[in-house]
């Protein structure tokens, strides 16, 4: 993604069509020899009114432990598996199934996840992403979910990236039970103002802008911002302004040393105790 504040500055007749390329870095690859054998492939299709063509998307389904249920017995279906739903949303580079173990995470936190590849990635269609082709591919798999389980509450957490999907999403929608963000910055031309090349003047060019600070106070479900003190790629004080631009209910959990990649491993009581008093999870 961070290739993008390099590359702007060079000039490009098909600018906007090659940030796409550069924020998300498609690839087909897993990152570090990661496994999700434990995973079951789930294929999410849809006709894209953006694209005009039938696509076909890659998401990995882990269902929950048994242990995580609605605190109130309201929430509760008769006959019904009640444990929650999370839609898990990637950041950019890899694979869905390099972010496996962190979705696991969540898994372990008592949530049953679908972990998402946009076009590009992994095996879902070979597609140019794009912002635009991001955020309607994460709805696909939102509606794929409500089809799927129309009476379990449903989630959704986004990484990196995959936060300023998840922010767009519970803005679209109106039937997510919560969303969950963690090393997730306010815009696209904020990342690269915090960088050391910052002092160049090329938020102008960008036009893939990820503004999910303009965005989150619009989504109506309680929201949680989950960032480690060490995360080098995506500052922190990007989380916490992402997190002062909501309405509330809201979180921000800070991890003491936590860095862009293993903040939801060593943060995990601090997840467990976050999921519990803003959701009444349990």
């Amino acid at each position: 993604m961070f290739a993008l504040a390099s590359l702007l500055v060079s000039g490009c007749a098909s600018l906007h069509d090659k940030q796409g390329e550069w924020i998300f870095q498609p690839s087909e690859r897993t990152w570090g020899g990661r496994t999700a054998d434990d995973m079951q492939d789930r294929w999410i299709e849809f006709d894209s009114p953006l694209s005009g063509k039938r696509v076909r998307l890659h998401a990995l389904w882990q269902e929950a432990p048994p242990r995580l249920r609605p605190a109130t017995a309201a929430a509760a279906v008769e006959g019904e598996d009640a444990a929650p739903v999370l839609l898990y949303l990637h950041g950019s580079r890899w694979n869905v199934t390099s972010s496996a173990f962190r979705a696991r995470r969540m898994q372990e936190l008592g949530f049953a996840v679908l972990a998402l590849d946009y076009r590009g990635f992994g095996k879902s269609d070979p597609d140019r992403p794009s912002e635009a082709l991001a955020y309607e591919d994460a709805r696909a798999a939102w509606d794929w979910l409500a089809a799927q389980y129309p009476q379990r509450p449903r989630y959704i957490f986004g990484h990196s990236l995959g936060g300023a999907i998840a922010i767009e999403l519970a803005r679209q929608v109106g039937d997510e039970a919560g969303t969950m963000v963690e090393g997730t910055f306010t815009s696209i031309p904020d990342v690269v103002r915090s960088m050391r090349w910052g002092w160049l003047p090329v938020a102008p060019l960008i036009t893939q802008r990820f503004d999910a600070r303009s965005k989150v106070a619009e989504i109506g479900s309680p929201l949680l911002v989950v960032h480690g003190t060490n995360d080098s790629l995506i500052k922190p004080e990007l989380g916490r302004r992402l997190f002062e631009a909501a309405n509330g209910p809201k979180r921000f959990v800070l991890v003491d040393g936590g860095t862009h990649h293993n903040t939801n491993a060593i943060g995990q009581d601090l997840y467990r105790d976050a999921i519990g008093q803003l959701f009444g999870l349990r």
